[in-house]
């Protein structure tokens, strides 16, 4: 018994020896990595550097992050305040807070700061694009691009757009089962890139394979700059090379053709826009700028027009608010004989009939999904509502959709908060921000905390109405596009995509929510539900009793 005791005392002190000193070396591993970003403070500045904690060595707190989402800047903003540090995806960062502290960082770039995603987004989208172009670059390349999203060509990509919005709500209204809204708003916004956008004409195997493709990307764009077989960096390089052999071949048919038509896409006008200012755009700008317009137009607009839906689903007095703006607009009619036309015509509309003589080609697949079988579904395609044709000017007029759109953007801004490079060290809240660290502004707690919002934890859209509307005076308090030099190029187009979206859905469909309790919110990289937001999609018919099913609906 006295030797098994020995045996057991001995095994104990022999773990215990093998395990004290790997505990031993992981925490003067973390006081050295701590000391050596320590020193890397600005010694010319009597500030301090802000507090926080810079995480394990390499790593940082990168896991964390991933894994904490959201309450991971809440807890640190709690427990450090508007300016605390950290370490992210490879770098040391400052996390900032605050409008005032956004001001400064916004209207500083190019002197106090530049811009700078993480590693990882430079190398997948490449040296070529917006986002990753610096200084004289970035503002020839916006000046080129500033004509893709001017008021005409928005003007011009609306019609289409619209179609592709009637399309996709066709689709999610014809289901039998629920529709995941998140994966089906993906799917919506990556046509608009592709279609509207880029004018490509591809089949349904294409699209599919690129959507999936580009998915690949987007899910490795924010990863560790490691480059390994397995690693998320070298995947994302694989989507990246992927797109770019099928853009280049895609660009090559386009550029051969140069035929005169009625319809001009972004390539049309980033093309004429370059001739007039004397710049000719290699292929490899071609290929990295679509990919980085569907980047522009794709995730973020997705989980924008996920949180709408949301919203709308949560908070039914707003929806009829917005409805009864429609139909004060004459939005919302009753087009019995339009939709018979429809269904055995196999187009989507009369009018659509009408401008089907310049973009036939163009359609031929998309209608094809708005023909509805026989019974009941023509029956209820016969009666549904019907959306004219969208101005620029009709969409100003609706101010209250408006308040909707601008609340959903600040209530959940898709991206967290952008990225800038310390040019030279200056000062925040007391504390210095040292040449060559990182900086991020975070839209979202600025959203949160911002004074010109009275209970900012609540859905209030009446908060943007004239009368209240405090972000004019005190705009950084609300910045869901950036601000500065570097405001999103595209903010008007996304804008129409919401809008649009949302007149579509709200004068021809009715939502219910498939799930008992509505998903959680995941903030990282961009905003979107946990495994997804359910929901239930039919026409709004007039003159026909439907099954309502019992649950939360708009």
């Amino acid at each position: 018994m006295f030797g098994h005791d020995i045996c057991l005392v001995s095994a104990l002190l022999a773990a215990a020896g093998a395990v004290l000193p790997v505990l031993l070396l992981l925490v003067v591993s973390r006081l050295l990595w701590e000391f050596r970003w320590s020193i890397t403070r600005d010694r010319t500045c009597k500030l301090p550097l802000p507090q926080g904690s810079m995480g394990w060595p390499l790593v940082g707190e990168t896991f964390h992050w991933l894994f904490q989402g959201s309450s991971f800047h809440i807890s640190r903003r709690e427990k450090h305040g508007n300016v605390f540090k950290t370490h992210l995806l490879g770098k040391p960062l400052v996390r900032v807070t605050g409008a005032e502290n956004i001001r400064k960082i916004l209207l500083g770039e190019h002197t106090l700061v530049c811009t700078q995603w993480p590693q990882s987004t430079r190398i997948i989208l490449g040296p070529n694009t917006l986002v990753n172009s610096v200084g004289d670059l970035h503002k020839r390349k916006r000046k080129i691009l500033a004509k893709v999203f001017s008021r005409g060509a928005l003007e011009a990509y609306l019609t289409r757009l619209q179609d592709v919005v009637k399309s996709e709500i066709a689709k999610w209204c014809t289901e039998t089962g629920s529709v995941d809204v998140y994966v089906a708003a993906k799917s919506l916004t990556f046509r608009i890139a592709v279609q509207v956008l880029l004018g490509l004409h591809l089949d349904e195997q294409q699209i599919a394979y690129l959507s999936k493709t580009f998915e690949q990307l987007m899910n490795n764009l924010f990863s560790l700059p490691i480059d390994n077989p397995i690693s998320g960096l070298r995947k994302g390089i694989r989507a990246r090379e992927i797109l770019h052999s099928a853009m280049e071949k895609i660009i090559e048919e386009k550029l051969k053709k140069q035929q005169a038509s009625d319809y001009c896409d972004a390539f049309d006008y980033m093309l004429s826009s370059a001739k007039e200012n004397d710049y000719e755009l290699t292929m490899q700008e071609l290929k990295e700028t679509a990919v980085e317009l569907i980047f522009a137009a794709h995730s973020t607009t997705a989980s924008a027009s996920t949180s709408l839906i949301l919203q709308l689903l949560r908070h039914p007095d707003v929806s009829g608010s917005a409805r009864a703006e429609l139909e004060s607009e004459g939005l919302i009619s009753d087009t019995h004989g339009c939709c018979r036309s429809r269904c055995h015509g196999n187009i989507i509309s009369e009018e659509i009939d009408a401008a089907e003589k310049s973009t036939s080609e163009w359609r031929s697949t998309t209608n094809k999904s708005m023909c509805f079988e026989a019974g009941d579904k023509e029956e209820a395609c016969r009666s549904r509502t019907h959306v004219p044709y969208l101005s620029l000017e009709k969409l100003s007029q609706l101010s209250y959709l408006d308040c909707v759109v601008k609340e959903v953007l600040r209530f959940l801004p898709p991206v967290s908060g952008g990225y800038r490079t310390v040019l030279q060290t200056f000062e925040l809240n007391g504390y210095q921000i040292p040449k060559g660290w990182s900086v991020m502004y975070s839209i979202r707690d600025t959203h949160e905390t911002a004074e010109a919002y009275q209970n900012p934890e609540l859905f209030d859209p009446d908060r943007f109405c004239a009368d209240r509307d405090n972000s004019k005076t005190e705009r950084f308090s609300y910045v869901p596009f950036g601000g500065g030099v570097r405001r999103c190029i595209g903010r008007e187009l996304a804008l129409i995509v919401l809008k649009t979206l949302a007149v579509e859905l709200l004068a021809t469909a009715d939502c219910t929510l498939a799930t008992e309790t509505y998903p959680r919110m995941q903030t990282v990289p961009i905003v979107h539900p946990v495994n997804g937001l359910h929901v239930f999609f039919n026409y709004r018919t007039h003159g026909i009793e439907r099954n309502r099913r019992e649950s939360t609906h708009i």
